[in-house]
Formats: C-alpha cells, sequence, structure tokens
C-alpha cells in the first residue's frame, strides 16, 4: 500500500494540495493589497480560511441544489405517469414522462404547426381540374409501380421524414453513409488480404502468413463493428422516419376539423379504417424506406468502386463485359418482374379488413354474445380470412417462378462469369491490364541472361503473383457479385415500398382532403345533391345560443355519394335559459340535429349557429352512447381535458368530489380505490352509472349550453329529476334529445320531429302555450277513446281464447278437456 501510494495520492494528499495552492495564490492578493491597506499576517490567515470554507460550502450547497433538482424532476415523472398527465408548454408543446427502467423520462412533443400543414397541402392535394399528370402532381389512385407517380409520392414523404437539412434524420443517414464507405473500404482490404494471406501459404513463408493472419483478424474487429453499427442506424433511421410520419399523421388525424371521425364516415378514402395504415403499413414503410438507403446506394457505390478496381487488373474488356452483363440482367429482370407494388397495396388492403372484422366482434362482443351470434361470426372471419390467403397463396406461388429465376442468374450465372473474367489474365495475358503485359515484357526478354537458380525463383515469384492476383480478382468478384445481386434484388424491393408509398401517401392526402374540405366535382360535371362536394350552408362559431336557419337535416353519405334529407329546412333558435326538448319517432333525425351543431354533419344549406368554445362557458354535448376513456377515475370526470388542463385552471380533487356527490355517484372514490385507481371503466361502472358519469363531466365543465342525447335513459326517474335541477342551477341551457314525456317539465320548449304524411316536418312550441295545451288536450282525447274500447277489446280476447280452447277434428268438434279425459283412460292399456 506504501508503494502505491508514492505513485497514487490519495484523496487526502490531492485535497491538501489543492488547499495549500488556493491559499497561497489568496495570501498573495492578500498581500499585494495589504501594501495599499496594511492588515496583520493573522487577518490575512483569518480571511483565507473563510473565503475557502465558503467555497467549499457554496460548492456543497450548489451540489445539494442539484441533487435535490434532480429528485425533483424524478418525483414529478413519477406522479405524472401514475396520474396520465403531461407539463403544457406556452409554446404548445408536451412534455410526457414514460416509464424507463428503473425511473421516468421525459419526452418533450411539439405540434406541427399549420403553416406546414398549408405549404405540404399541394403535395398531397389534386388541383380541382386535373386529370393527369400534367401538373406534376398525380392522382392518388395510380396503380402501385415503378413509375413516375412513385417517384412523386416518395418525395412527398421525404420532405416529412427529413424537413431540414439540420434535423436529427440528416445526421443519422450523414453518418450511416459513412459506414457504408468505410464498409466498401474495408472490403477492398480484405480482398487485398486474402490473396496475401494465400500466396504466403503457397509460397510456405510462415512469419509472413500468421502476419497476414492477425491483421485479417484485427480487420475483421473493425469490420464486425461496422456491419453492427449499419444495421443499427439503420434501424434508428426507421424509428426516426415513422416516429415524424406518426406525429405528422396525429396532428392531421386528431385536429380541431374532426378528421378522425370524418375520415370514415364522411370521406371513406382509406376503407374501414385508418389503424391498419397508421400502425401496420406506415411501419414497413418506414422499415423498407430505411432499408433502401444501404440496399441501393451501397451496391451502388460498391459497383463503381469494385469496377474501377478490376478494371485495373483486368483490363477494359473486363470491364465491358460486366457492364453488358448488368445491362442484360436488368432487362431481362425488369420484363418478367411480377407487379409486387399492385400485389403488396392489395395485401395490405386485406389484412386491414380481416383486422376490422376481428376489432368489430371485439367492439360488439356482448351484443353478439346475447344473440348466440358465435357461429355467424366464425364463418364470417372464415371467409375473410380465406380470402386473404389465396391472394397471399398466389403471390408466393408468383414468387417462385420469379425467385428459381433471379437466383440463378445473380448466383450461379453470375459465378461462372466471374469466373471467365478473372481467368484472363491467366489463359490472355495480352488482353489483360496494360500494368501487367507491360511488366511481363522486359522479362521474357532477359530470360537468357538470368541464372537458372535466379530463373525458378523468379517463375515461383510470377505463379505466386497469379495467385495473389487470382484470390484478389477473385474476392472483388464476389463482392461485385453480391452488390449486383443486392441491386437486382432491389428491383422487387422497390416495387414493395411502391406498394407501401402509395398506401401511406393515399392515407396523408385523405387526411389533406378532410382537413381542407376539399370537395369538388368531378370534371365538367355539377355536384351531386347533398353530397360533400354540394356543402353551400356556413358553420357560424362565435353565436350566444344555438340558431339553425333553414338548415335542412340531411344523413351524409360516403364521397362522392348523395345523403338522405330527414328534414327539409329546420329553423329554430335556443338563448340563454331556453331548455328545449327534441322528440320524435326512430328515425326521425333527432341526433342529426346535435351532429349538425357540433359539425360532424356538414350544413348542406341555411345558416348554423353556435357559441366559439367547446366546454367551460361554451358547448358541449353527451352522445347517446357513454364513452370511457383509459386512464384514472380522474380521467373520466375531466374528459376531455387533462390532469395538466386541471390543474393549468385551478381546480382541486375536492372540487371533483362534489361534482360526483351533485351526479350521485359519490361512492365511486372509495369503492375503486381512489383518484388515481386504473381500470377498464367501461367494464367496471353499470349503464346508469355511466350516464351519470357523463353528467358529471357536464358539471365540471359547466357550459352554456348542453346537448344531451338519451342521457338519462338508464337511470331512475327521481335521480334524472334531481340532476335536470343541479344542471340548470348551474347556468347551464339543456338541449335534450328523448322520447321521454316526463322530461317536459324540465324545459321549456320542445322541437317535435318526424311530422306530416312524409315524416319529414316539424313543430317548433312553448311549452304551457295555448297551442301546446291543445296538442295535449287532443293527445289525451285520443288516449281516452282508446280506453272506452277496452271493454270490447276484453270480449274479444274471451272468444279468441275459447276458440283456441277447441280443437277442430274430423267429423265434428270435441272439447280439449275430454280428449285429454280420454286420453288418460287409453294410457294403461298401451
Amino acid at each position: 500500500m506504501a508503494a502505491q501510494s508514492t505513485l497514487r495520492p490519495s484523496p487526502t494528499d490531492r485535497f491538501s494540495e489543492l488547499f495549500d495552492r488556493f491559499y497561497e495564490r489568496l495570501t498573495a492578493r492578500l498581500d499585494k493589497s495589504q501594501r495599499r491597506s496594511p492588515l496583520s499576517k493573522r487577518t490575512t490567515q483569518l480571511i483565507a480560511t473563510l473565503a475557502l470554507s465558503l467555497t467549499l460550502i457554496t460548492s456543497g450547497y450548489g451540489g445539494y441544489w442539484l441533487y435535490r433538482r434532480r429528485k425533483t424532476e424524478r418525483d414529478l415523472g413519477r406522479k405524472l405517469v401514475r396520474r396520465n398527465s403531461a407539463l403544457l408548454s406556452k409554446d404548445g408543446s408536451r412534455t410526457i414522462y414514460v416509464p424507463y427502467k428503473d425511473r421516468t423520462t421525459g419526452v418533450t412533443i411539439h405540434p406541427t404547426k399549420n403553416t406546414t400543414f398549408d405549404a405540404h397541402r399541394r403535395l398531397f392535394l389534386n388541383p380541382p381540374r386535373e386529370a393527369r399528370m400534367e401538373d406534376g402532381v398525380p392522382p392518388a389512385n395510380v396503380r402501385p409501380g415503378l413509375n413516375m407517380a412513385f417517384l412523386y409520392q416518395f418525395g412527398a414523404l421525404m420532405r416529412i421524414m427529413i424537413p431540414r437539412a439540420s434535423s436529427k434524420e440528416s445526421g443519422l443517414l450523414l453518418t450511416h453513409a459513412i459506414f457504408l464507405l468505410l464498409r466498401t473500404y474495408l472490403s477492398l482490404v480484405v480482398a487485398r488480404m486474402d490473396g496475401e494471406i494465400v500466396r504466403d501459404l503457397v509460397a510456405g513463408k510462415g512469419r509472413a502468413f500468421l502476419l497476414g493472419i492477425g491483421k485479417w483478424l484485427s480487420i475483421g474487429a473493425i469490420s464486425s463493428y461496422t456491419n453492427s453499427m449499419i444495421k443499427f442506424l439503420q434501424s434508428k433511421i426507421s424509428i426516426a422516419f415513422r416516429t415524424r410520419l406518426t406525429r405528422y399523421i396525429h396532428d392531421l388525424y386528431l385536429n380541431n376539423s374532426l378528421a378522425y371521425y370524418k375520415l370514415h364516415n364522411l370521406d371513406g378514402g382509406v376503407g374501414h379504417g385508418a389503424d391498419q395504415f397508421i400502425t401496420q403499413d406506415l411501419t414497413l414503410f418506414c422499415d423498407s424506406a430505411a432499408s433502401l438507403y444501404s440496399s441501393l446506394g451501397k451496391p451502388l457505390v460498391d459497383l463503381v468502386t469494385f469496377n474501377f478496381q478490376l478494371y485495373q487488373s483486368l483490363g477494359p474488356l473486363a470491364l465491358s463485359a460486366l457492364l453488358i452483363n448488368y445491362f442484360a440482367t436488368a432487362t431481362l429482370l425488369r420484363k418478367l418482374s411480377p407487379p409486387f407494388g399492385k400485389m403488396k397495396a392489395v395485401e395490405g388492403r386485406k389484412e386491414g379488413e380481416f383486422r376490422a372484422m376481428h376489432a368489430r366482434l371485439i367492439a360488439n362482443a356482448e351484443e353478439v354474445a346475447f344473440y348466440a351470434g358465435g357461429p355467424t361470426e366464425h364463418t364470417l372471419l372464415d371467409q375473410g380470412f380465406r380470402e386473404l390467403r389465396k391472394w397471399m397463396e398466389s403471390i408466393y406461388r408468383i414468387k417462385v417462378g420469379y425467385n428459381m429465376l433471379e437466383d440463378f442468374v445473380l448466383k450461379y450465372s453470375w459465378s461462372a462469369f466471374g469466373y471467365l473474367i478473372t481467368s484472363i489474365p491467366v489463359f490472355l495475358p495480352t488482353l489483360g491490364s496494360l500494368t501487367e503485359s507491360s511488366s511481363t515484357l522486359p522479362s521474357l526478354a532477359l530470360k537468357s541472361k538470368v541464372p537458372p537458380s535466379a530463373e525458378s525463383v523468379e517463375y515461383s515469384d510470377r505463379s505466386g503473383g497469379r495467385m495473389k492476383q487470382f484470390i484478389t480478382n477473385k474476392r472483388l468478384m464476389l463482392s461485385l457479385a453480391d452488390a449486383g445481386g443486392r441491386m437486382m434484388y432491389s428491383i422487387k424491393d422497390l416495387s414493395e415500398l411502391a406498394g407501401y408509398t402509395s398506401r401511406v401517401y393515399t392515407l396523408i392526402s385523405t387526411l389533406h382532403r378532410v382537413r381542407a374540405n376539399a370537395y369538388y366535382p368531378s370534371r365538367g360535371s355539377y355536384p351531386d345533391l347533398f353530397s360533400l362536394a354540394d356543402v353551400q350552408g356556413t358553420l357560424h362559431k362565435g353565436f350566444d345560443g344555438v340558431r339553425l336557419e333553414n338548415v335542412p337535416v340531411v344523413a351524409p353519405s360516403l364521397y362522392p355519394t348523395s345523403g338522405e334529407e330527414l328534414i327539409d329546412n329546420l329553423s329554430f333558435v335556443v338563448g340563454p335559459g331556453d331548455h328545449l326538448l327534441i322528440t320524435g319517432p326512430n328515425g326521425a333525425g333527432k341526433s342529426a340535429v346535435s351532429r349538425i351543431v357540433a359539425g360532424l354533419w356538414p350544413t348542406y344549406r341555411g345558416l348554423t349557429s353556435r357559441p366559439r368554445t367547446a366546454g367551460q362557458d361554451g358547448i358541449m354535448f353527451l352522445p347517446q352512447r357513454p364513452y370511457l376513456s383509459p386512464g384514472t377515475l380522474r380521467d373520466q370526470v375531466i374528459y376531455p381535458h387533462t390532469e395538466a388542463d386541471m390543474q393549468a385552471a385551478g381546480r382541486r380533487e375536492s372540487e371533483l368530489q362534489v361534482v360526483l356527490e351533485q351526479a350521485k355517484l359519490g361512492y365511486i372514490p372509495e369503492r375503486e380505490g381512489g383518484w388515481d385507481t386504473r381500470k377498464m371503466w367501461k367494464d367496471v361502472l353499470s349503464g346508469g352509472e355511466k350516464q351519470r358519469m357523463g353528467i358529471a363531466r357536464l358539471l365540471y365543465h359547466e357550459p352554456r349550453y348542453a346537448f344531451v342525447d338519451e342521457g338519462t335513459s338508464a337511470v331512475s326517474s327521481d335521480v334524472e329529476g334531481l340532476l335536470y335541477e343541479t344542471a340548470k342551477g348551474k347556468g347551464i341551457t339543456l338541449i335534450t334529445i328523448s322520447t321521454r314525456a316526463s322530461l317536459k317539465r324540465y324545459h321549456s320548449y320542445t322541437l317535435t320531429l318526424g311530422l306530416g304524411e312524409e315524416a319529414n316536418e316539424y313543430e317548433f312550441l312553448r311549452i304551457g302555450t295555448a297551442s301546446e295545451k291543445d296538442s295535449v288536450e287532443k293527445e289525451l282525447q285520443e288516449l281516452r277513446e282508446r280506453l272506452s274500447q277496452v271493454e270490447q277489446w276484453k270480449q274479444r280476447r274471451k272468444e279468441i281464447e275459447e276458440e283456441l280452447g277447441k280443437v277442430w277434428i274430423a267429423g265434428g268438434e270435441e272439447d280439449a278437456v275430454g280428449m285429454g279425459e280420454e286420453a288418460d283412460l287409453d294410457a294403461p292399456s298401451r
């Protein structure tokens, strides 16, 4: 230990040395200042000691606060993860915390700017009258394949994946390119070393052979690291591309234009849903695009490099033969290549349809179970899978013949051709490289002047040189064949990438169309009546109330077909405190009114006015089917707000408890284990509790106006009255959609739909007026007339029961009771 301490000072010695240095410097400065104002030596030492102590305390204090800061961040991260929340910034970015090993890590997500969407709109939307590619923008329904449409679509997606030259993705691509070039250089070094090792082995040079083996192993370690980094960077590029595209699509899909609803219910441009596009097709596209950089760019560099090396070794004849071989192989495979892009696009569509069938079964599992519809659903799923299987089997059958041709041409034919090329310097030295032929002539001229022993040594050296050159050329030809094979294989990869590109481009272009509401009629034709291209009405946000002026209630159809008109020119106004009850038969369009006001369905004609904001001091909609989001119990009450929004608004959990008490759900937090409890709430809460949870959200947000679509149908009458009175007491103007006449007592007006012979008329009345009383009296008169016929109905029922109690037989009429007695008498004799 003593010897070790002399070589490496202990921490105590280091600290003493630092202290002495600091003390000397400080005293020196104090001595200089003492000349101006003399101080005693003891005072100088005391000041130096105090300064050093203060420095140590300050540094320790700073380290302590750094520790406290990191601990606070860790605690905040755990808290936000537990509460399913995030941190909001003024610029709109969100910092979410995710579990990572034994701690949490923050990820900042910046939203895509509207100016970026506007700039990209021209890349994904067709001009109104475009029919061809004359304007440079291909139609979205172009058949996937290696054509100009694929190049344009891939370029448009690259604008999203690599937004600028200084982005993270550009750095990854540059680093990946450096490692690819390094691998090409290492391939050249390995080819040269391979020839040298074989030369030394044939010549019997043991020391040079072992030295070559050592160099080989050292180059092998570097090559292994290079290959691993290439695969790692390719995966990083793929996940970076996917992150860019996923966030871009999410910002388009989940924005204020309600694209997540309109994409499936109005547009229909992506079929059954966007989940297949976002989850599977997007992943396959990013993996294929990331691998394309190495499977196409790297072989291209290898081809140029190895061809140059072979040109120096084998001469121009070999290079010409290689170029002819490349051109002939590419032409043959291009002519005989099946349309892999189209087949992959169809396969993705069928995969999405099969996945949608399973999602539909999961969403409606309870209804199917009540109907015992398992066998029917089993048949439908088997049929969908059968169609998918047949299509995939047809692809595999096509690939068998193409793979046979591809392997024979790229592996065996190219290898045989490579042996022929590398044999040129051996069998035809005059057609070899200039350097080799020029070096051979002088040796032949001086052959007569060389002694026999020297001649044998020279012959041995020439044989070793030929062996080295042949092995080197062989290694280069194998690498060249591998590069050329990957280039030819990339034709198939490009075709598959074209299919994935078409799918992703179709999704983004459809989302841009929904966001910009860019629906146009066909060229040279008028739009169909009540289609998405025939929207002429206005949705006005900023009105203190709900107003419809001459608005036709139309159930829209998928673009570009026409919708079905339910009510012609609906007009009414609801102001503050004017509670409205919308009634009518099924299918009359009651829920359609709320969809039009919410902006889910278009206002084809007229004017629709509503408050500007949704939520507090705005308008809120309670749908007919209660929705419970994944997350904590707190999230169910404050939805669609998050815990961060709740804190920003200054709301407390004690207020949430009061809200649940008002909604008659005060027992839920204690029963379920607190506000941070996570469960599948749609399975935990009953039907009545789900509806009351919707009322609790209404009471939490306190909007000025609220649409309640059958929001209390599963709640008892007494609790229903308390909920309505509580909502009205908070100043919420209720617009209720229901068929229950008992709700009239809580409203001021009624809107009855589905009147008239064609059920397309309506009636807007104030409750308590003379006309409303007349309609009620008329309804009561009809009920009295029906009650007066009760005795006749009873008599008729008795006659029917007597007729059913008899059995008609051939030959007459017998009482069923008598027949039963005869049956009992005959029973023992049987």
